[in-house]
């Protein structure tokens, strides 16, 4: 766990993130008054402090063509000025880094959860070879920040934000090279705009008088919402991309041979991914929200977990999990905070979480070659 902590921390009333947005506010005092404002952008800036992310820089001559080889998107493509994601997996085609990227003075800036951003320097060091690259972390050198608005179209937003480098998330749509595992055409995330902005540690402090500051919570719940998967939650050692629908932003089908190809190629043609991606619209009436980690059940049995967890200014407890591709997309969801008690030996008792599920990755996603019917998803 990061030692980090934000300069914005230090305003009066500012409560902390926990887990993987430690260092940073989940809110500055009204979690609700701030979601609202970054979910209606005004003529005024919201930004969310993301200052613990991790950035990598790859710049040479050779960057694009090289990050392609190694990387399951193409980032030759014009795409990739405005924002880009790529995936560097395992053999078996398991998510191993997963970073948002963007081109912008002749350099490749990726966005990375802060733990992975040295990990994630090393293993690109390590593949160097022969080739015109330089890999840095510069996380401690450069911040981030987030929101709804594209800054370099407000009057109002400071010459900062102007100047960043500037990342626009691609979800929902299809990329060049992309697929859709949505069960629906009707995207949620379509509602949603979210840009990630890089500037010098040293200017963040001064955005917390120059812009409306609203927390991560704010910034959490519009994600959900957006059904957008994030690498600290969604991903684990066994995740694949076909899981979380990230086919559609994160990996091109028609692009050369990289680490995980062939895994990539025979779900998406052949196969399907073994978990599926879901949102829950939680049972608000116990006045609280299950943890990250919960178990998810369909009756009696155990089919999955809970990823992420927020509290939505008008959809109430929401949340995203991970569950087994033959749960029933029909089936009536229990989310069970299973906890241990304070000596670490026996359960605690439990809070049970009714959950309607609404799917994300169809059941019968995949085998896009000789596809099967929708009715024999659970053979």
């Amino acid at each position: 766990m990061s030692d980090y902590v934000s300069p914005l921390m230090q305003r009066y009333g500012t409560f902390s993130a926990t887990g993987a947005d430690a260092g940073v506010a989940a809110h500055y005092g009204d979690p609700m008054r701030e979601q609202r404002r970054l979910a209606r952008a005004t003529d005024q800036p919201v930004i969310v402090d993301f200052s613990h992310l991790g950035v990598v820089t790859v710049t040479g001559a050779d960057r694009a063509r090289w990050l392609t080889t190694l990387s399951s998107q193409v980032m030759t493509s014009p795409d990739v000025a405005r924002g880009s994601e790529l995936l560097l997996m395992s053999v078996q085609g398991r998510i191993e880094f997963y970073a948002h990227a963007v081109e912008a003075h002749d350099t490749v800036w990726l966005i990375v959860e802060r733990d992975q951003a040295q990990p994630l320097t090393d293993f690109l060091n390590s593949m160097k070879f022969m080739l015109r690259v330089e890999i840095e972390n510069r996380t401690a050198e450069y911040a981030v920040v987030g929101s709804t608005q594209n800054m370099a179209q407000l009057d109002a937003a400071p010459d900062t934000l102007k100047d960043a480098v500037t990342w626009c998330d691609p979800w929902p749509g299809i990329v060049t090279g992309g697929f859709s595992y949505a069960a629906t055409d009707n995207h949620p995330g379509t509602e949603r705009n979210w840009y990630l902005y890089i500037l010098p540690a040293e200017h963040l402090e001064a955005l917390g008088e120059s812009c409306e500051l609203a927390g991560t919570w704010a910034a959490e719940a519009l994600r959900v919402e957006a059904w957008r998967p994030r690498a600290a939650y969604e991903v684990d050692e066994k995740t694949i991309p076909h899981e979380l629908d990230l086919m559609r932003t994160a990996v091109h089908l028609n692009k050369g041979c990289y680490k995980g190809q062939e895994t990539v190629a025979r779900v998406h043609n052949l196969g399907h991914p073994p978990r599926r991606l879901v949102f829950l619209d939680l049972d608000g009436t116990e006045h609280t929200q299950p943890p990250v980690g919960s178990v998810v059940y369909a009756g009696t049995k155990k089919v999955g977990r809970v990823t992420s967890v927020a509290l939505h200014h008008e959809a109430g407890p929401i949340a995203l999990a991970v569950i087994k591709r033959n749960v029933d997309p029909k089936a009536q969801l229990i989310v069970s905070e299973e906890s241990l008690a304070d000596d670490g030996e026996e359960n605690a008792p439990t809070v049970d979480y009714a959950a309607s599920q609404m799917v994300i990755v169809a059941p019968d996603a995949g085998q896009v070659v000789g596809r099967r019917n929708m009715g024999d998803f659970l053979r």
